[in-house]
């Protein structure tokens, strides 16, 4: 009985305290033994009950901040807290960490943190074997936090407080001017300046910014004639009028920020899900976008809510095969246009609430079930969870989306939301990416890390707000941004890092031309450009509306010929193949040469045995640039021509090559009845093996109503315009080649925002060796020594002004004399055009 009583009262003393009742039924099963004697049995009870009572009463309840906080910061934040989440496990905030089920509240045994942190297998233990193993008190700490169901100090994170950008956009009160500089970007630059103490950057020469601008408007380097012209102008306001000039220069704008946005949307012309149809391109609607200037707002919305030809984006790529649920169609429409128009990171948050910055798993689903078409399930990494998504948007402060509406609906709402004028993290995210462009660096960085603070907010959101009011013309902020003069300064010597304080921003920064930018470089120095692109699309021509001829360029005078009279009645079977031929003889080397041509079905164009284009579409008409494969004296022009079609039809071929000189009147070489033509074939590299001996006389043949219709004006534009002008195929309109991959082109299965800017030991290898680069070098070496046979020292002066926009200096004009030698040679000519092509001063935009 005492032993009983005894018991009583401490149990009663316990719950009074607040333990539970599991320890005195532990107590209470030491009492169930056999009777002993009396006074054994009454102290061994007391002895135990009391031993019981003390464990649990002298324990404190555990303390989070002082307890484990210090454990968890010693041996597992470095791996699992902040930005860090490795193995996607996070301590950053409890409920990271309920959500990862490593750990079972309540339930050590069960608990895979405490099997890690007990473990003594090298390859499982936590923390890792190289690293200082939890003494048996810090495991005990641990384990008796799990015990008692996690305990966390409310509003406790292990991340440190984020800076939370605003939405709503802001007009900024711009600063006092200063020395006269009254452009706004400079005044809000100069107020920082001054604030940070930097010393404003000196101008930058006119060279400089002339090679600069036109890579970063245009994607293209100068030309002499055009170097010329600039260095001579002495208006005050040269450098604002070439921007806008540039940026008027529509098509080469277009094909050059094509790049840009292939890159941000993902749009390419092969690679993964094209085979199969899982992707689609948006090749055509983005190129016209470019080329019309469409404003961003309405580019956005065309996006989100497609027609078929901007569907693509949305559409994503469908994987094939069993693919994880944060790759799904659904999931990567909500990855995609957080990243793209907003900034924003959603993958981390497409598997569990993000580690780096607010946005859940719920708010990416609720994203991603915008463009659903049937239910979808919250997957937490990988796994279902008992919870539909519901359609919804990521500030709904702006406005709602209907999650009852059809999917077409919802898209146009969130279309309407992406693009409302009070949504100011649009603006905000796609000016960054500009100046990024421009200037090396984002006012924010990275550019897809918009939750980041500004270096300058007030800059930031004055060019946001400066695109609103511009109705979203991305030319207005481009020549916003390149008219000023921090644009034009020179770029500073880079600083040792950040200071204290975190990035300083001194001025433009080197950047590395892209792969494209450099290939089109290289392209327009040597002539090797492809002939024909792969993208799909319709180059105009700055000459369009052209006449069929004027005082300085004659009119068409080319022929539609075959071999018979088709008027006549005699059609071309199905599968004819002909060959056509022109023999001339020219006086000199041309300064430049276009042939423009098309053909009823199919044709092949070589020049002195050099395939110099080739093209299956009848209803369009191409410009072949030949200037580099013609030569004084003897020259001949062969057109393999192929009819197609099931049975007899119509067939036909019209060319022109329009050839100008330097000194002398120019030259027209048209198709009409002095060409010949042959049943035979030449081999592939333009050449007869054995001399045909069927060589007739062309027919020219009467223009047909759909020959008319599908090709009026188009020939005319080839050639009306000037020769020399002709567009060069871009490299951004070409599948990725080996050097470019090489050089940085992404295979765009992701969004791509930024390219690697440092060299890789690959990129040196293959500019050194590569057989790409190689052919490109040699054939413009072949074109430059024919030009200036005659002239080493202009051919030198030259090419540093085509390369580098700048005169050589005596030393380097010594160095290149001495490689071309007295009669430049191609070998000689190969090399000093390798050597420019190689310095940092051509592959870096400064």
């Amino acid at each position: 009985m005492l032993c009983r009583a005894f018991f009583a009262t401490t149990s009663r003393m316990a719950l009074a305290s607040g333990f539970s009742k599991e320890p005195w039924a532990s107590a209470l099963r030491l009492m169930s033994f056999e009777m002993r004697p009396r006074h054994l049995r009454v102290g061994r009870c007391a002895i135990a009950v009391l031993s019981v009572f003390a464990s649990h009463a002298i324990a404190a309840p555990l303390d989070f901040a002082h307890d484990v906080v210090p454990v968890l910061k010693k041996h597992c934040i470095a791996c699992h807290g902040g930005e860090e989440s490795k193995g996607g496990f996070s301590l950053n905030t409890r409920a990271l960490v309920l959500e990862s089920e490593t750990v079972a509240p309540g339930k050590p045994a069960d608990s895979r943190l405490v099997e890690l942190i007990t473990s003594t297998d090298a390859d499982e233990q936590m923390p890792p074997k190289d690293k200082p193993r939890l003494s048996a008190a810090e495991i005990a700490v641990l384990e008796r936090w799990v015990a008692e169901s996690l305990p966390w100090e409310a509003g406790f994170a292990f991340a440190a407080a984020r800076y939370e950008p605003p939405l709503r956009p802001r007009r900024v009160e711009l600063p006092p001017i200063v020395a006269g500089r009254t452009h706004p970007v400079d005044r809000i630059v100069d107020a920082y300046f001054e604030q940070h103490g930097v010393a404003r950057p000196p101008r930058a020469s006119d060279e400089v910014f002339l090679r600069r601008v036109y890579l970063d408007l245009i994607g293209l380097l100068p030309t002499a004639v055009e170097r010329e012209a600039f260095l001579t102008d002495t208006d005050a306001d040269k450098r604002a009028r070439l921007v806008r000039t540039l940026l008027d220069r529509d098509i080469d704008y277009a094909e050059h920020w094509l790049t840009f946005w292939n890159d941000l949307l993902r749009n390419d012309y092969t690679g993964t899900g094209f085979i199969t149809g899982g992707r689609k391109q948006i090749t055509g609607w983005l190129y016209n976008t470019l080329a019309e200037n469409m404003p961003y707002d309405q580019m956005v919305r065309e996006l989100i809510a497609p027609s078929a030809e901007s569907e693509g984006f949305i559409r994503g790529i469908r994987w094939r095969g069993n693919v994880s649920a944060s790759q799904t169609t659904e999931i990567q429409f909500a990855q995609n246009l957080g990243q793209a128009f907003l900034g924003i990171n959603l993958k981390c948050a497409s598997c569990h609430d993000s580690f780096i910055d607010r946005w859940t798993l719920e708010e990416t689903y609720s994203l991603a079930a915008v463009v659903a078409d049937k239910p979808l399930t919250l997957h937490r990494c990988d796994k279902a969870i008992d919870k539909q998504a519901t359609p919804g948007w990521l500030f709904p402060e702006l406005g709602t989306v209907d999650p009852a509406a059809p999917s077409g609906q919802r898209l146009q709402q969130l279309a309407a939301l992406m693009t409302h004028p009070e949504n100011g993290r649009l603006t905000r995210t796609i000016v960054n990416r500009l100046w990024q462009r421009l200037l090396g660096r984002g006012i924010v960085h990275p550019v897809d890390a918009m939750h980041t603070e500004p270096f300058s907010a007030d800059l930031l959101d004055y060019l946001a707000a400066d695109l609103a009011d511009a109705k979203y013309d991305l030319k207005a902020v481009l020549e916003r941004i390149c008219t000023s003069e921090v644009y034009q300064a020179q770029t500073p010597v880079r600083a040792a890092a950040a200071d204290a304080t975190g990035y300083v921003f001194r001025g433009p920064q080197p950047r590395r031309m892209t792969a494209e930018q450099f290939m089109d470089a290289i392209w327009q120095l040597t002539d090797a450009a492809p002939k024909q692109a792969d993208a799909k699309v319709t180059r105009q021509l700055a000459r369009d509306d052209a006449s069929a001829g004027d005082a300085e360029h004659p009119p068409v005078t080319a022929r539609w010929i075959w071999s018979t009279d088709q008027a006549a009645g005699k059609v071309s079977p199905a599968g004819e193949t002909l060959t056509f031929r022109q023999q001339f003889d020219l006086p000199a080397a041309p300064h430049s040469a276009l042939a423009a041509i098309t053909c009823d079905n199919e044709y092949v164009l070589y020049v002195n045995g050099h395939e110099a284009g080739a093209d299956v579409n009848w209803e369009t008409v191409e410009a072949h640039s030949v200037t580099s494969l013609l030569r004084p004296g003897a020259n001949e022009v062969l057109i393999m021509a192929k009819n197609a079609g099931s049975g007899p039809n119509p067939a036909g071929l019209i060319c022109e090559v329009r050839i100008d000189f330097a000194d002398k009147a120019p030259l027209a070489i048209a198709t009409n009845e002095q060409w010949q033509w042959t049943t035979a074939k030449p081999n592939g590299r333009g050449q007869f093996e054995t001399e045909p001996s069927d060589w007739q006389t062309a027919i020219p043949v009467a223009i047909s109503g759909v020959w008319a219709r599908q090709t009026a004006g188009q020939f005319a534009a080839r050639l009306t315009g000037d020769p020399a002008d002709a567009p060069m195929v871009r490299a951004s309109l070409v599948k990725s080649t080996y050097l470019m991959r090489v050089l940085g082109r992404p295979n765009r299965d992701q969004l791509v925002t930024s390219r690697p800017n440092e060299l890789t030991t690959l990129e040196a290898i293959n500019l050194a060796n590569g057989d790409e680069l190689d052919k490109a070098i040699r054939h413009g070496a072949r074109q430059w020594t024919l030009r200036y046979a005659d002239a080493p020292d202009e051919l030198i002066r030259n090419l540093f002004l085509s390369t580098l926009a700048r005169e050589p200096s005596s030393g380097e004009f010594e160095i290149a004399q001495k490689l071309i030698g007295p009669v430049p040679n191609e070998l000689g000519v190969a090399d000093l055009l390798w050597s420019l092509a190689m310095l940092p001063e051509f592959q870096l935009i400064r």
